[in-house]
């Protein structure tokens, strides 16, 4: 079966979540790859959205899962080098939150350049406090870079849960539209940098995030 599937219309691709509630485990994380291969591989002007489907947009590692087939040591170091290929990617890239944003998914969501979320249901989440489990170094550096502090400290310690309006005005998200629109505006930010040159799009966001990007390539569990 298929977990993620990516389609290109013009100069905008779309990577959709097809997995229940979409979940990172050593298949997932893999197909992720593939399609950011595809995506770097591709030439001309160019942008991407991802997103989810159902409820969903990402409810972050299938922890069961990989825990009971020893691939845990595997899957999140490669999670790791997926967020960190988000920051070093040539095109602009925005998030369409369509649903519960949670944990890695949540993580994934912070590594793009802008993010729209669903106005009147779903929630922001990091819930690792309430599970009782660290973040690895570049989960939490991710964070501290990409949210204000009075966000990023409650997000960590607290595991608070942000719908959409809230998550606007805690700088987590950029815009929070009604379900209906958020693909479709997610689309509209993204097809308005289809232009930006390739080259620049790279070293100016590997520019703001070196340090960051070297964490999360490093792959370093805790």
């Amino acid at each position: 079966m298929a977990y993620v599937e990516l389609e290109r219309d013009g100069a905008l691709f779309v990577l959709r979540m097809v997995d229940d509630d979409n979940r990172f485990h050593g298949d997932s994380v893999a197909e992720w790859h593939a399609a950011i291969d595809e995506v770097e591989a591709s030439t001309g002007p160019a942008a991407l959205v991802t997103t989810g489907t159902g409820r969903f947009y990402s409810n972050g590692f299938a922890l069961e899962q990989i825990i009971e087939d020893g691939t845990i040591g595997e899957v999140i170091p490669d999670a790791l080098r997926l967020f960190a290929r988000f920051l070093r990617l040539p095109v602009y890239t925005v998030a369409a939150l369509n649903g519960h944003v949670f944990a890695a998914g949540a993580m994934l969501a912070m590594t793009h350049d802008a993010r729209v979320m669903r106005a009147d249901r779903g929630y922001w989440c990091l819930p690792e406090a309430d599970m009782g489990v660290p973040l690895a170094p570049g989960m939490t550096q991710l964070i501290a870079e990409k949210l204000p502090i009075a966000t990023a400290h409650p997000a960590i310690m607290t595991a608070r849960r942000w719908g959409g309006e809230e998550a606007v005005t805690a700088g987590i998200v950029d815009e929070a539209v009604p379900e209906d629109q958020v693909l479709a505006r997610a689309l509209e930010l993204a097809a308005a940098r289809v232009d930006t040159s390739r080259e620049a799009t790279t070293a100016l966001r590997t520019g703001l995030y070196a340090d960051l990007i070297a964490t999360l390539e490093a792959g370093q569990i805790s």
